[in-house]
């Protein structure tokens, strides 16, 4: 499985107004190796980091895009669903059976779920707002998703085992075709070695290490 290490830092070196500044993003590992099996089409660059500091795994996703789609009917989850966003998978073990979904888009908005195999969704379910936070911006070459899970939250999840996550980082990016019609483009760390689409497979996980 491939890995990537999430550094620690130390929590008192964090700024209790951002997630994370730019100073400790710096001392992240840069995770750039993504890839779109299923279309030869090229896709803008994708930058994702993590850290840790005992009490929360935060994360960092900057895309090089700004052609970007945001389906704005309503905050549903089929509206973020239709959106360019990025995702976070976490799973128990490699039966997915549960498995925890985290599906970002660039306005901030969160689609999170408990699954388990098949696309059996349950959208009921949902982190509680202490134990997560995601805040979004845009700069004039890309733009960036970036936010905090606590290690509590995971744990409870039985999420974290000998110092492991097994995730997935994954994005959807939504380009217009004809008749105001989008086609979307899916992006994964780990490539599934499907014929389809398809992130929601122990094939598209990979392993978070947390180092000390």
């Amino acid at each position: 499985m491939k890995e990537y290490q999430v550094a620690l830092i130390d929590k008192n070196q964090k700024k209790s107004s951002e997630i994370l500044d730019l100073a400790l993003w710096e001392k992240a590992n840069c995770l750039t190796d993504f890839s779109s099996p299923w279309k030869n089409d090229s896709f803008s660059k994708i930058e994702f980091r993590a850290l840790w500091d005992l009490e929360n795994l935060f994360f960092n996703f900057r895309v090089f895009d700004t052609a970007i789609y945001i389906d704005r009917k309503d905050d549903s989850f089929d509206s973020i669903g239709n959106s360019d966003r990025v995702e976070l998978f976490f799973r128990t073990n490699d039966s997915l059976n549960p498995y925890y979904c985290l599906e970002m888009d660039t306005a901030a908005r969160i689609m999170d779920f408990e699954a388990r195999p098949n696309k059996n969704f349950d959208f009921n379910w949902k982190w509680s707002k202490k134990d997560i936070e995601v805040k979004a911006s845009k700069e004039e070459t890309s733009f960036c998703v970036e936010g905090r899970i606590s290690i509590q939250s995971l744990e409870d999840l039985n999420l974290i085992k000998n110092n492991t996550i097994e995730a997935g980082v994954f994005r959807a990016k939504f380009s217009l075709v004809e008749n105001l019609q989008y086609d979307a483009t899916w992006i994964s760390w780990v490539n599934p070695n499907t014929e389809t689409p398809n992130f929601h497979i122990a094939s598209s996980f990979g392993k978070f290490i947390l180092m000390e």
